[in-house]
């Protein structure tokens, strides 16, 4: 009998549960440590910020779908990992001993890396649904008194799709309620060009949001660095190739939502062999840490080197469908090592992406997400709006299910004829 521990509860943690369970066997005990007993699906906080949906609109009752399925759920979170000893200190004083860990936390956000950052300050956030309910509130008394708007992320930034979302769902709903003419509108963005996106674009992503820019007559910052933020005013620089200021702004705002750079977690930062200096987990293309051969990591909390050097640092997302295939990875060689087998599989790290602009999308498909790619493709229209639709309420009803098929590759891939999560060395 082996005990298999996953730290975290969030798209990868609940991905990873779902599609472990079914592979281990049946003396196995499988515990999934969340932060509290519910899931929202974080890929609707745009909509949830806009007010187009509701917090309840996008929950999952995590303890409900795990008794179900025969796994035991822990909702007091990780304090600190011990692992030379094998077991995981909780929030509530106690510890928690496991065989293998599968650390699926998702990253800290550091709001406070920049002086007047975050949704406690002077700038809202969508990160968690939460913020994207107080960043919908205070969209709500915007409405009533618009002024200029500032949109975009922070240096060291690694997720960039839902800022661009969140701009254009903004210039959407101001068209709609007849105020767009009133607010002037800033997209800033670490990026060294539109579209970058941390992957160096992706087939014409730098064409297409450029474009999409200039139609909803939002000007951009590319390669900023936000040296402090004001209630009412953000300062900027943008560097030059050099690295050194090309140019210093003073934005003026009534509203901003910046994302915000990620690194890792605390229960997990700074451990020596298992992190690296951001404290994202180190692990080899089967997600297996080098220096703990029982820990794996999933999702956000994996360090991923750079495309390459910029100007001000962008990291690496990791989008819905890279996440699955580390997940799958990662089963397949748990349950090889529970065996006694050599685990021989690899994540392929392939990426897609729908973006919802609010009345139309882009979406892109890199294969692997890492340039060169074998297929390097972006496409734009009004159906990408309404496939992301589709999928969230698929994705939805399948995670209340607690169904364990690869959603990214059963509802998307097939239909782009893409479907490895996976390859053997």
């Amino acid at each position: 009998m082996a005990k298999i521990v996953i730290l975290g509860a969030g798209l990868a943690g609940t991905l990873m549960a779902y599609e472990l369970k079914p592979a281990l066997r049946s003396e196995d005990e499988l515990v999934v440590v969340g932060q509290g007993p519910t899931y929202h699906f974080v890929p609707s906080n745009p909509w949830v910020a806009a007010g187009w949906r509701s917090k309840v609109d996008i929950e999952v009752s995590l303890p409900e779908v795990m008794s179900r399925k025969n796994i035991r759920y822990i909702d007091k979170g990780g304090k600190r990992l011990h692992p030379e000893k094998n077991f995981l200190e909780l929030t509530d004083g106690t510890s928690l001993p496991y065989d293998y860990l599968i650390i699926a936390t998702g990253p800290d956000l550091a709001f406070d890396e920049v002086d007047g950052l975050g949704p406690d300050r002077f700038t809202h956030s969508i990160c968690h649904v939460d913020h994207a309910e107080k960043a919908s509130n205070a969209l709500k008394a915007f409405i009533k008194d618009p002024g200029p708007i500032v949109v975009g992320a922070s240096q060291g930034a690694s997720c960039f799709g839902p800022a661009y979302e969140f701009a254009f769902i903004l210039d959407t709903e101001l068209r709609r309620q007849r105020l767009r003419h009133k607010v002037p509108m800033t997209f800033v963005t670490p990026e060294p060009y539109i579209g970058h996106l941390g992957l160096d674009g992706v087939g014409d992503t730098k064409g297409l949001l450029e474009s999409e820019l200039r139609k909803r007559h939002i000007k951009w910052i590319t390669n900023a660095t936000i040296k402090s933020v004001n209630p009412q005013n953000m300062l900027v620089d943008q560097l030059a190739e050099d690295g050194k200021i090309r140019a210093s702004f003073d934005l003026p705002f009534s509203y901003s939502m910046i994302l915000p750079a990620f690194r890792g977690v605390r229960a997990v930062y700074g451990i020596d062999g298992l992190t690296n200096a951001r404290g994202f987990v180190l692990v080899d293309r089967g997600q297996r840490n080098p220096s703990f051969q029982n820990i794996f990591a999933i999702g956000v909390c994996v360090a991923i080197a750079p495309t390459g050097p910029t100007p001000v640092p962008v990291g690496v997302p990791k989008t819905g469908f890279m996440i699955e295939s580390m997940v799958t990875a990662a089963t397949h060689n748990v349950g090889a090592l529970l065996r006694g087998v050599t685990p021989d599989a690899e994540a392929t790290w392939n990426a897609v992406c729908l973006a919802d602009f609010g009345d139309r999308g882009i979406a892109f498909v890199a294969e692997p997400q890492i340039p060169p790619r074998n297929v390097n493709w972006s496409s734009q229209g009004v159906w990408v709006h309404y496939a992301k639709q589709a999928f969230e309420k698929y994705y939805l009803r399948k995670m209340r299910k607690g169904e364990s098929e690869p959603f990214y590759e059963r509802w998307i891939m097939q239909a782009l004829g893409i479907h490895r999560l996976t390859r053997t060395r």
